[in-house]
């Protein structure tokens, strides 16, 4: 086993997820959204239009991890905000990802750039 792969974090819950799921934790750490405000998130990203019967179910999957919670905004709409799982489940996936990414020097200062970048 290389050193690399023995000092990478670990994911924890995020290996779990899939990208979709993955997704919608990524969009929400921004700041909490009703349903369908993720779902155009989630267009926006994808360029192709994403069903209710996908998003919902991933949506209470990630209420039911603990990941997010829903609240209920009016009698019609809900709100989803992440909870400190779900946020502790974001860093866990991109602390994993850097250390897979930031391989050398020149990496390392490329992803310092992009999070200088969106700071």
């Amino acid at each position: 086993m290389s050193e690399a792969q023995t000092t990478a974090p670990d994911p924890g819950i995020a290996r779990e997820l899939t990208a979709f799921q993955q997704n919608i934790l990524t969009i929400l750490a921004e700041d909490p959204r009703y349903g369908l405000a993720i779902k155009r998130e989630l267009e926006t990203y994808y360029g192709s239009e994403v069903n209710h019967g996908r998003l919902y179910p991933n949506l209470d999957d990630l209420v039911e991890m603990g990941l997010v919670e829903k609240s209920e905004l009016d009698k019609r709409t809900n709100e989803y905000g992440l909870t400190d799982d779900g946020l502790e489940a974001v860093l866990d996936q991109l602390s994993w990802t850097f250390a897979k990414v930031a391989t050398d020097d020149e990496r390392a200062d490329r992803l310092h750039d992009l999070v200088d970048q969106h700071a």
